[in-house]
């Protein structure tokens, strides 16, 4: 056991140290050197062309044999990221066997560097989190370290990765959406790398390609072959660290940072994305379920008692999760108002059914 503890602990210390060194030569030297493109995956200049929004296939081959993916989300040991993990994890089990599904196994990854009492729970992988001062109070640049430590260090039997958040509720069984080399990702408006050429052109130099190979998406929903992930994470945290020491990147970027370095290093490595519009919705802008397989409750839902939204003022009516940043939501949350949107009205229920299914909840 002691011998195991000091080759751990020497694994990890060189696996900082290494990426100590990676960030100053990542903020010393131009990039291109260090994130070599994958040839034999791209295109003549170096990348794949793709069409910006691909529709999704209305029919599957039932003779196909099915390419299951693995769910991985990355988690802190707070109490909001825990009570969202649990809902998640609940539903994620709901619709695992369900028609067309192709979803594998499940992880959390928990980047506190020690287990939590959800262990037996949520199957979960214990990663370390970044050096003390590293992620420069911006908490989000432990998920791509968590990811590299979770693909060198796991048995993962699945060959494709499905890149989730603790604040997504599966709606549906999910397909794997990929194809062809390609990931399937779901487009960000706010992700717009031709709006921020000139600064992106530090990490994704011209002889990289066009700025039109880097796709509108963060790392999350995405899903990416396996051995692809495995090229794309150790890039990806390298870029986010970098353009979090470049000042102008930090303050265009802001806390889509990590999403754009995602973005950058796929590039980088010739991985192309077909963008899935499909893919999730996020209420209350997107008012209906459709043929959606993810709920992104990222936004605060607020509406009057007449079923009118008040974004930006606190509604007489809302769901909004930053309220249980420090608490346990309760059982039974009031259901919005008539005239709320079916999404914000399926938010809720969800979240409902799943607090009164699982077991100690609030403990």
């Amino acid at each position: 056991m002691g011998c195991g503890n000091f080759f751990f602990t020497l694994i990890i210390t060189f696996s900082v140290a290494l990426i100590t060194y990676n960030v100053i030569i990542s903020a010393n030297a131009p990039l291109k050197q260090g994130f070599p493109g994958n040839p034999s995956s791209s295109s003549s200049n170096g990348f794949i062309s793709v069409d910006p929004i691909i529709k999704m296939p209305l029919q599957r081959s039932k003779q196909a044999k099915k390419r299951l993916f693995h769910t991985a989300v990355t988690a802190s040991d707070s109490v909001y990221n825990t009570w969202q993990c649990r809902i998640m994890y609940y539903w994620f089990k709901k619709f695992k066997n369900g028609p067309n599904s192709e979803m594998g196994g499940f992880t959390r990854i928990l980047h506190s560097g020690k287990p939590d009492r959800f262990m037996d729970e949520i199957p979960t992988f214990v990663a370390q989190p970044l050096p003390a001062g590293m992620d420069q109070g911006y908490i989000v640049l432990n998920r791509p370290w968590a990811f590299v430590q979770w693909l060198q260090q796991a048995d993962i039997k699945e060959d494709y990765i499905l890149m989730a958040e603790p604040d997504h509720i599966i709606v549906k069984p999910i397909p794997n959406l990929s194809k062809d080399g390609l990931g399937a990702a779901f487009p960000f408006f706010y992700i717009d790398p031709k709006k921020y050429e000139p600064v992106l052109r530090k990490f994704f130099p011209e002889d990289k390609g066009p700025i039109t190979s880097i796709d509108p998406i963060g790392n999350s929903p995405v899903i990416v072959g396996k051995e692809s992930l495995k090229k794309i994470a150790p890039t990806w945290m390298n870029v986010s660290l970098a353009m979090k020491k470049d000042p102008e990147a930090d303050k265009k970027f802001g806390w889509v940072l990590e999403m754009y370095a995602y973005a950058v290093a796929s590039a980088l490595h010739g991985v192309g994305n077909i963008l899935y519009k499909d893919f999730m919705i996020q209420p209350p802008w997107d008012t209906e379920i459709g043929n959606k397989f993810i709920i992104h409750y990222t936004y605060g839902c607020d509406y009057d008692m007449q079923g009118k939204l008040t974004y930006g003022k606190i509604g007489e009516w809302r769901f909004d999760k930053r309220s249980y940043d420090a608490v346990w939501p309760p059982k039974n949350l009031p259901l919005p108002p008539p005239g709320v949107p079916e999404s914000v009205v399926t938010l809720v229920k969800m979240v409902n059914e799943a607090t009164k299914n699982i077991p100690n909840w609030g403990s």
